[in-house]
């Protein structure tokens, strides 16, 4: 199953549709298409709630980092360049001027920051298999393709063990976007109008995107972790299914590669099995359960990972 969600936040659409330009708009699907595609998510959602609320999740933290004065700089460039195509050069040199206004307030703000967020996208791609044996099978395959110098086949085997949220940023290079505005003004001071056109378009298509992997399996062993925290008094039975599913989980996880080598996976194995022992029986588990949390968190965090795609 390929489960796969966007969710995209404020770069002013005028700029980004002259950042897709006409070869994205000849991507696009038809629009039939892709109400067959949100139909299909909105069932899987209606399934897997809990896959949503990993989404929202990711897409709250996410959006705390977007900088106003960033996407206002990102507007005030698109803007201009609307208004060197209606031969509006005056009203474009007012554009470069408030952008480079707010890229100065953005370079005072942060002068040991190179990437200003200005939007992203939240998706869930889930096509890995659910069955561990299946995982390694495909697994299996993939690596024989490689031996075989295979890639295109070892590349389907490859997204077919993927299972994670990712959260990909458009972020704006302080290093050279202030050089576009300059170099854009000057030109249009020569009249040299196409020129300056390019320079801007140039600057909001090299808008620096980096991509944060986070596995999902993980992040639902931690729901589940939650889940069996709140049954443990009321319903044993379904506390320590729920343990299980935690387990299974986080077994998926390094059975798709995500650190898979990494030690911390048997120890929380170990843990979870403990915990498992104590719910069934009649102590207090209330602090076993904080301390697992804790150790998922923290493992967690250290396996989101951020890659340049620059």
């Amino acid at each position: 199953m390929k489960h796969t969600m966007h969710t995209i936040f404020p770069l002013a659409a005028m700029s980004l549709g002259l950042c897709l330009g006409s070869a994205a708009q000849a991507e696009d699907p038809p629009q039939s298409q892709n109400e067959v595609e949100k139909q299909k998510n909105e069932c899987e959602l209606k399934v897997r709630p809990e896959v949503e609320q990993q989404r929202k999740n990711a897409e709250q933290e996410a959006g705390k980092n977007l900088d106003q004065e960033a996407i206002a700089a990102i507007d005030a460039t698109g803007k201009a360049i609307q208004a060197i195509a209606d031969g509006k050069t005056d009203e474009s040199l007012s554009d470069i001027e408030q952008a480079s206004g707010k890229i100065n307030i953005l370079m005072a703000r942060n002068p040991a920051t190179a990437l200003i967020p200005v939007s992203m996208t939240v998706e869930i791609i889930d096509s890995a298999p659910l069955d561990i044996s299946a995982i390694r099978a495909r697994a299996a395959a993939a690596e024989l393709a490689m031996a075989n110098k295979d890639y295109p086949a070892a590349r389907v085997l490859l997204d077919g063990l993927t299972s994670e949220i990712r959260v990909r940023t458009s972020n704006l290079p302080l290093a050279t976007y202030p050089d576009a505005l300059k170099d854009a003004a000057r030109l249009l001071g020569e009249n040299k109008n196409k020129e300056a056109n390019t320079v801007l378009l140039t600057a909001l298509n090299t808008l620096v995107i980096v991509d944060q992997v986070t596995p999902l399996p993980v992040a639902l062993a931690r729901t589940d972790i939650s889940q069996a925290q709140a049954l443990r008094e009321k319903d044993k039975n379904k506390a320590e299914n729920l343990l299980t599913l935690a387990q299974n989980q986080l077994e998926r996880a390094r059975e798709l590669g995500y650190a898979g080598e990494d030690p911390e996976y048997a120890s929380l194995s170990k843990s979870i099995s403990e915990l498992e022992r104590q719910v069934r029986g009649d102590g207090d588990t209330s602090s076993a359960f904080v301390e697992l949390k804790e150790k998922v968190a923290e493992f967690f965090k250290r396996l989101s990972k951020t890659r340049d795609r620059a």
